[in-house]
C-alpha cells in the first residue's frame, strides 16, 4: 500500500500525534509499506525531517501551538489537496488529535479529496470531540455517563448537582489536557479558567472514585477491556505518555460478566455516534460497581504506552497487523464493504 501519514497538526496534542507517527511509520515500513508523513501545519517531511519531528518521546506537558495555527488553515486550505502524496495515497492515516485533524474539519476536507482516510467521519468526529453532546447521545442509547453541566457553574451548583471533587475540563480537547479535579469549592474559578484556555466551553463532571477501564473498538468488534493504574491521582498527561508512569492491565482482571457489559457499553457507544474503523471508549467503575462511560476516542493514540495497540495485542494482534488492519477498515468502508 501507499499510506500517507498525516499528523502533528496545531494542537496541544503535537507531540503526542508524532509519536504515534512514528510509531505507525515504522510498523508500516517494517512490512514493506510505502510511507509518507505529512505535518498538517508544515507540509511534507522529508526522512531528515522526519528524524528530527517523529520522537518517540511525548514529554510531560503540551506544547505551545499558537504561532502553527496560521500555517495549519494555509495547508489545509490551500496546499493539503494537491500534494502528489495525498492525491496519490492508497489510505491516509490519521495520526493526529484534537482540534482540526479529529473533530471532523479535515474529515470534511478529506471526504472532498476522495481518498481513503482512517478513523470516523466528519459527523461522528465532531460528534466525539464535544463531550456534552457525546454524553448526551450515550445517555439516550442507554449508556450510563456522569452528571455534568457547562459552564458557568458555581460552588453551590457542584454542592448541590455534583458533589466534590469534581472534574472540570474543556468540552472538547484530549488527553487530559486543561483537565483538573477540584478538591473544594476555592480551586472551581482557577479550574474553570484553565480549561478555557482551550476551548470556549468548559463542562464540570461529576467525579466517580474506582478504576480506570477501558475498551477498544477494531471493525465494530470489542477488544479486551484493560485497567489503568496511574502514579497520579488521575490518568492525566503525564502519565499517559511517560513509560513506569502508570501500569496497564490487559486484559483486566474483571469478572466475565462484567467484562462483557462494558464491551457492549462500548459497541453501544460507538454506534451511537456512529464512529467508523476503530474507537477507544474509556469508562470508570465506581467502588459500589457501577459503570459510567467517560468519553470516545476517534482517534486513539498509537504511541509506545497507548492503550488501543496493547488492548490489540491482549487479542493476539500485534502492532503492525493493527496498523494494517486500521488501513483496510479505511479503503473497505470507502469500497462499500462496511467498516
Amino acid at each position: 500500500m501507499r499510506v500517507t501519514v498525516l499528523t502533528g497538526g496545531a494542537t496541544a496534542e503535537r507531540a503526542v500525534a508524532f509519536a504515534g507517527a512514528a510509531q505507525v511509520v515504522a510498523a508500516l515500513r517494517g512490512r514493506g509499506h510505502e510511507v509518507y508523513v505529512v505535518d498538517t501545519a508544515g507540509g511534507l517531511l522529508t526522512r531528515a525531517d522526519e528524524a528530527q519531528a517523529l520522537a518517540p518521546a511525548v514529554g510531560k506537558t503540551p506544547p505551545s501551538t499558537a504561532e502553527l495555527e496560521t500555517r495549519e488553515r494555509q495547508m489545509l486550505s490551500e496546499e493539503l489537496a494537491s500534494l502528489p502524496v495525498v492525491q496519490g495515497a492508497d489510505v491516509l492515516f490519521l495520526a493526529l488529535h484534537g482540534g482540526t485533524g479529529e473533530g471532523g474539519i479535515l474529515q470534511a476536507l478529506l471526504d472532498v479529496i476522495g481518498v481513503p482516510y482512517t478513523g470516523s467521519g466528519p459527523l461522528a468526529s465532531a460528534l466525539a470531540m464535544d463531550k456534552d453532546v457525546s454524553k448526551q447521545l450515550f445517555r439516550a442509547a442507554g449508556v450510563p455517563v456522569p452528571a455534568w453541566f457547562l459552564a458557568p457553574v458555581t460552588p453551590e451548583d457542584v454542592t448541590a448537582a455534583l458533589g466534590w471533587p469534581v472534574i472540570v475540563k474543556p468540552s472538547k480537547q484530549g488527553s487530559t489536557v486543561g483537565l483538573t479535579l477540584v478538591k473544594k469549592p476555592e480551586g472551581l474559578e482557577a479550574a474553570v479558567r484553565l480549561a478555557a484556555q482551550y476551548d470556549d466551553e468548559v463542562m464540570a463532571e461529576q467525579f466517580i472514585p474506582g478504576r480506570e477501564l477501558t475498551v477498544g473498538v477494531l471493525g465494530d468488534v470489542p477488544l479486551p477491556v484493560g485497567e489503568i493504574i496511574p502514579k497520579h491521582e488521575l490518568f492525566d498527561y503525564e502519565c499517559k505518555y511517560t513509560p513506569g508512569m502508570s501500569e496497564e492491565t490487559f486484559p483486566a482482571k474483571l469478572a466475565p460478566k462484567l467484562a462483557r457489559q462494558l464491551q457492549e457499553y462500548a459497541l453501544l457507544a460507538h454506534r451511537a455516534l456512529k464512529l467508523g474503523g476503530y474507537s477507544r471508549i474509556d469508562f470508570r467503575l465506581s467502588l459500589d460497581g457501577d459503570i459510567f462511560c467517560l468519553e470516545a476516542n476517534t482517534l486513539p493514540g498509537m504511541t509506545g504506552t497507548s492503550l488501543l495497540p496493547q488492548a490489540a495485542r491482549a487479542a493476539g494482534i500485534e502492532f503492525p497487523e493493527l496498523c494494517e488492519r486500521i488501513c483496510q477498515l479505511a479503503r473497505n468502508k470507502r469500497s462499500g464493504r462496511g467498516g
